[in-house]
C-alpha cells in the first residue's frame, strides 16, 4: 500500500495545482493586500498576468522539497523491487501473493498455485511501478527546469514578457512604435510607415530575502529593451536594455516600506494597452508617469470585511524632465539642485463591488526647483484616480491632475519651466508652466479570456503662459513649436486563451496642437502577440 501512495499523493497535488491555476486564470483576482492599490490600478495590464504566473511558480517551488523526498523514495523503491525479484525463486508463492495484495491495497483474484503465474503477476506489477517511477521522475525534472540559481541561499524567480508589435502608422508619429506625439512630415515629405518591434519585451527578477524585525523582505527588478538604439546598420532592431523599475520591500501585516525606482504612487493607474508597454498608454495625453527613485511607506486599514483604506507617503527624486548633458557622468537636474527631495502622499479607499474593486484615491505632490541665478520655482500636483465597476462585466477608470512644473512626470511634453529670454541669461525671468489633464477608460469583459477597452485622454499646458514666456528651459530657442495640447483616443481588444498568452489589436488616434496653431493628427493600428514566462 505504501508503494503507491507517494505517486497518488503527488498526482493529487499536481491536479490541485492545475485546478488552482485555472481558477486564478478565470477569476483574474487582484494580488496581495501589500499592493492592493497598485494591482487594482493595473489589474488588466501585463503586471497582473506576470503576478499570476509568478504565483503558480511559487506553488511549484514550494513543492520542491517534497518532490525531492519522493524522488529518493522512488529510487529506494526501485532497488527494493529488483531485490524482491532476485529473491523470488526462494520465496513461497503464497508470500508473493500476500506481498502483492498488501502493496496494491486490493485483493488479487485466486489463481492456480504455480510459480510461472506468480512470476508473471510480479513482473506486471514491477512494470506498473517502473512506469509510475518514470512519470514521477519526469515531473521532478520539469520542476528543476524552472530553478534559478542564486549567489545566496535565498530563492530567485525569473519572469518576463516576450512581446511582438506590428504597427502601421498614418501620419508623422514621432516615435513610430510608441505612439505619443505627432509632428509634420520629415524633410523628405514622408510620414506614413509600417514596421515590427520587439523592444517592448521585458525581463524581471524577484528575490525573496530573510525576515527582519517581523517583516518579510523581497526585491524586484524589471528591464526592457527600449533604451535607445546603437549606432549600427539596422540599429533600430537592436534595442538597448534599460532599467525600468527596481524595488526593495519590507512587508509587515498592515505596513510596508518600499525603496527603489518605481512609478509615482500618487498617480497609480494607466489605461490598458499592450501597444505601449515601454511607456504607459497616454504618457503624453493626461497620464502622469515616470520611473522615479523613491522611498515610501504604505499603511493599510481594514474598515470592514469588504472595505480598506490605504495611506501612502514618501519622498522622491526631484526630476524635472531634463535630458542628460553627457552619456557618462550624472549632472544634477534643477530639482536636485534645490537640495531637497520631492514630497508626495495619497489616500485611497477601496470596496468590493460586483466581485471587482471599487476604488477612489486622492494624492498630492510638491517639489522645489533651482534653475540657476537664484531663480527658483515650486512644482506641485493634485491628483484624483478612480476605478468604478458598472456591473459584472463593465467598469470605468481614470485619473485627473492639475499642477505646475510637472515635466519630470511627463506632463506638458516634459516641460517644467519657461523663460522670458535665453535661459543662460541671468536677466531672463523664469515661470513654472501650469498644466492640467487626465484620461478615462471604459472596459467591457466579454468573457474571462476576452475584453474590450475604449479610452481618451488629454494633456493641456496653458498656452497663454507659453506665449508670454516663449523660451523653453531645455533649449535656447523660442518655443515656436511648443506643444500647447495633446489628445489621444484608443480602442482595443485583448484575448488571452491562457493566462500567459496574449493576442491584441489596437487602433489609436492622436492629435497634437502646437503653440503656432498648427494641428497634426495621426492614426496607428497595432497588432500584438505576447507570451509571459
Amino acid at each position: 500500500m505504501w508503494i503507491e501512495r507517494p505517486f497518488a499523493y503527488i498526482t493529487l497535488v499536481f491536479l490541485l495545482i492545475v485546478s488552482f491555476a485555472s481558477e486564478r486564470s478565470v477569476a483574474q483576482s487582484p494580488a496581495s493586500d501589500g499592493k492592493t492599490t497598485q494591482d487594482a490600478a493595473l489589474a488588466e495590464t501585463v503586471k497582473q498576468l506576470q503576478d499570476q504566473v509568478k504565483e503558480l511558480r511559487s506553488i511549484v517551488l514550494d513543492l520542491r522539497t517534497e518532490s525531492e523526498r519522493y524522488h529518493a523514495e522512488a529510487g529506494e523503491l526501485r532497488q527494493e523491487l529488483h531485490s524482491a525479484v532476485a529473491r523470488l525463486p526462494q520465496q513461497p508463492a503464497t508470500e508473493v501473493l500476500q506481498s502483492s495484495e498488501q502493496s496494491s491495497g486490493q485483493p488479487e483474484a485466486t489463481q492456480p498455485n504455480s510459480n510461472s503465474t506468480q512470476e508473471s503477476k510480479v513482473n506486471a506489477r514491477q512494470e506498473r511501478l517502473e512506469e509510475q517511477y518514470e512519470l514521477l521522475t519526469g515531473k521532478i525534472d520539469d520542476q528543476y527546469q524552472t530553478k534559478v540559481e542564486s549567489g545566496s541561499k535565498y530563492k530567485v524567480r525569473l519572469s518576463g514578457l516576450l512581446l511582438m508589435n506590428v504597427f502601421s502608422n498614418r501620419g508623422g508619429i514621432l516615435n513610430a512604435d510608441l505612439p505619443g506625439l505627432v509632428d509634420a512630415p520629415d524633410a523628405l515629405g514622408r510620414s506614413n510607415s509600417t514596421g515590427f518591434s520587439l523592444r517592448q519585451s521585458q525581463i524581471g527578477l524577484e528575490v525573496f530575502g530573510p525576515e527582519i524585525a517581523g517583516a518579510k523582505t523581497h526585491g524586484e527588478l524589471q528591464a526592457d529593451f527600449a533604451g535607445g538604439f546603437p549606432s549600427a546598420p539596422n540599429g533600430v532592431v537592436f534595442g538597448l536594455m534599460r532599467l525600468r523599475t527596481g524595488t526593495i520591500h519590507l512587508d509587515w501585516q498592515h505596513t510596508s516600506v518600499v525603496a527603489g525606482q518605481d512609478s509615482p504612487f500618487f498617480s497609480a493607474l494607466s489605461p490598458t494597452s499592450f501597444a505601449t508597454v515601454a511607456e504607459p498608454a497616454f504618457a503624453y495625453s493626461g497620464n502622469l508617469w515616470t520611473w522615479i527613485p523613491q522611498v515610501r511607506v504604505e499603511h493599510r486599514l481594514t474598515l470592514s470585511e469588504n472595505s480598506t483604506l490605504m495611506l501612502q507617503g514618501g519622498i522622491l527624486d526631484g526630476l524635472t524632465g531634463e535630458r542628460p548633458l553627457y552619456s557618462y557622468g550624472r549632472v544634477p537636474q534643477a530639482g536636485e539642485y534645490s537640495r531637497q527631495p520631492g514630497y508626495a502622499g495619497r489616500i485611497a479607499w477601496s470596496h468590493n463591488l460586483f466581485g471587482q474593486p471599487l476604488m477612489f484615491g486622492a494624492g498630492g505632490y510638491y517639489t522645489r526647483q533651482n534653475w540657476g541665478f537664484d531663480r527658483n520655482i515650486n512644482g506641485w500636483a493634485s491628483t484624483l484616480d478612480w476605478t468604478a465597476p458598472l456591473g459584472n462585466r463593465l467598469s470605468l477608470s481614470g485619473e485627473f491632475y492639475r499642477g505646475q512644473a510637472l515635466g519630470g512626470l511627463g506632463a506638458a511634453a516634459y516641460q517644467s519651466a519657461l523663460f522670458s529670454g535665453n535661459p543662460t541669461d541671468p536677466a531672463s525671468r523664469v515661470r513654472a508652466l501650469e498644466t492640467m489633464g487626465g484620461w478615462a477608460q471604459l472596459k467591457f469583459r466579454a468573457s474571462s479570456k476576452l475584453e474590450f477597452n475604449a479610452a481618451a485622454g488629454q494633456d493641456n499646458p496653458f498656452a497663454s503662459e507659453i506665449r508670454a514666456f516663449p523660451f523653453s528651459a531645455y533649449t535656447s530657442v523660442a518655443a515656436a513649436t511648443a506643444i500647447a495640447r495633446n489628445q489621444s483616443g484608443l480602442f482595443n481588444f485583448i484575448y488571452r486563451p491562457r493566462s500567459d498568452l496574449i493576442f491584441s489589436a489596437e487602433y489609436r488616434h492622436i492629435a497634437t496642437y502646437q503653440i503656432d496653431n498648427s494641428r497634426y493628427t495621426a492614426e496607428q493600428l497595432n497588432l500584438v502577440m505576447g507570451i509571459l514566462f
